[in-house]
């Protein structure tokens, strides 16, 4: 997959702009974020930005994994836009499809796409139509850990499985000393904290661990956490903050949560060394993901098991969920303004700054003339 590279230099400044607001808003990014909008500096893009007939406010909920991006579009786009306010509220992907199928939504970001009982919830209120999955944030899920003493950590996915189902319980235990010879792995009991609330992270961390460790993960990929033992927190930000600021820590988020000196698991893979969580690691995993929704629906199918050197195998993609036919009508035209920045040119540019990777450009492009279409 292409990170875009072509415009970097481009994009930097107005990148700039959104990056001292993402520093204040990971530790605190599942609060309802507001924004009506912006000051000169978000505004280098604005003469990018079609704001057409877009007006009013947007109403929308769901993941929290894309927070921070959706703070550095809202940011850009209400500067250029400013009779649009955006109100994103990250309760979670189950609970942003919910608000969605309920109506109080104009669109909704959820980590996985939309299960056929889900899509047949959406046609009671997208009149004519159904909801539809939009990929447009990838990344990869980091596992953060806070072992004194412990800098660099490699773990696979069996060891993973079996920490996080309370099978390995202590961070000296013989399978972490096996893949870690050299590090001083202290007599110390694992914290392992899992999501709190229904999470797409979730569902594709449990999707990474029953495909690459079937023997060791007996359950079934969800975004309710199935497993039994271990601490849970509200949101990304809660169970990041549980890494920071608990000796013994372990979980599972995404990578642009990774701050404040917060140190990531390389994961060993069938590759010759363990791949670190990084964009570029992560763009090889979803670069290989195939589209398997239908009709206007752009779900994709993500590979938990690559075997490519440097590809990061634990990777998500968030998506936004919108009706195909029957959006309504007040809020239609700020809908479509806001998704079209989200999936232009300048739009994905700011996602490799913030911390996220850009789509394709063979799936994005998917997406523009899908955005296009909505009615």
């Amino acid at each position: 997959m292409k990170l875009q590279r072509m415009n970097r230099r481009a994009l930097a400044l107005g990148a700039l702009a959104v990056s001292g607001a993402l520093a204040l808003t990971a530790c605190g990014s599942d609060d309802t974020g507001t924004s009506n909008g912006g000051d000169a500096s978000a505004s280098a893009k604005a003469g990018n930005i079609k704001c057409e007939d877009a007006k009013g406010q947007l109403q929308a909920s769901g993941s929290s994994a894309q927070k921070n991006a959706i703070d550095a579009w809202v940011r850009q786009y209400t500067a250029a836009c400013k009779s649009v306010q955006i109100n994103y509220n990250p309760t979670g992907s189950g609970a942003g499809i919910t608000a969605f199928t309920q109506g109080q939504t104009a669109f909704a970001g959820s980590d996985s796409a939309l299960k056929p009982e889900e899509i047949e919830a959406s046609k009671k209120i997208c009149s004519g139509g159904q909801g539809i999955d939009l990929p447009m944030v990838g990344g990869p899920i980091a596992v953060g850990f806070n072992v004194p003493g412990v800098d660099t950590l490699a773990l696979d996915a069996p060891t993973l499985a079996q920490i996080f189902d309370n099978k390995i319980t202590n961070w000296n235990d013989e399978a972490i000393k096996k893949l870690n010879p050299d590090a001083k792995l202290p007599d110390l009991k694992i914290q392992a904290f899992h999501r709190s609330d229904e999470s797409g992270t979730t569902d594709n961390f449990t999707k990474y661990l029953k495909a690459a460790a079937p023997k060791d993960w007996k359950y079934e990929p969800s975004k309710s956490w199935e497993a039994k033992g271990g601490q849970s927190a509200q949101g990304s930000s809660g169970v990041a903050q549980q890494v920071k600021q608990t000796s013994g820590a372990i979980s599972y988020f995404e990578l642009s949560y990774a701050k404040d000196g917060i140190k990531t698991v390389d994961i060993k893979t069938e590759a010759a060394e363990p791949v670190k969580a990084t964009i570029e690691n992560a763009t090889a995993a979803i670069g290989a993901a195939k589209v398997v929704g239908t009709g206007k629906d752009l779900a994709l199918e993500l590979d938990y098991t690559p075997s490519t050197e440097g590809a990061y195998p634990i990777v998500l993609v968030t998506y936004e969920i919108v009706c195909d036919k029957g959006n309504k009508s007040d809020t239609l035209p700020a809908t479509k303004s806001f998704l079209n920045y989200m999936a232009s040119e300048d739009g994905q540019g700011v996602l490799a700054e913030a911390g996220y990777a850009p789509m394709p450009e063979e799936i994005i492009t998917k997406v523009r003339e899908t955005i296009s279409s909505l009615s």
